[in-house]
């Protein structure tokens, strides 16, 4: 059994990684000024870069789980996910309506990956 952590702080690690799972800290945006649909995007691109970081892409995704500050949101969660997960490797993924650390947040999102297909 082999353990990796990495990006570790104060409090955490940004990812675990436990044999051939990798697990990925709560991502949240860089700049919560931007509305809903900017912060996602930009969660987004935090997952790609760290994905590729260690040698993966969006297919070794297995699950997600999002937290939002409002359900209303939800169907442009949806519009903009769905555009970004590649067919035929969608995860399992749960979306859970939650008050988030700070105010300004307006979603939030942690994923598990597979380090091999």
């Amino acid at each position: 059994m082999t353990i990796e952590r990495l990006n570790e702080n104060a409090h955490m690690s940004k990812i675990v990684i436990h044999d051939n799972i990798v697990y990925m800290s709560g991502q949240v945006a860089d700049d919560p000024s931007q509305d809903f649909d900017g912060q996602l995007r930009q969660i987004l691109a935090k997952l790609d870069a760290q994905l590729e970081g260690i040698g993966l892409d969006r297919k070794h995704i297995l699950s997600a789980m999002v937290w939002i500050d409002d359900y209303k949101k939800w169907p442009k969660l949806n519009e903009i996910w769905d555009q970004w997960v590649i067919a035929g490797h969608k995860p399992v993924r749960s979306c859970v309506e939650a008050k988030l650390a700070f105010p300004e947040y307006e979603v939030e999102i942690a994923v598990t990956a597979a380090r091999k297909l």
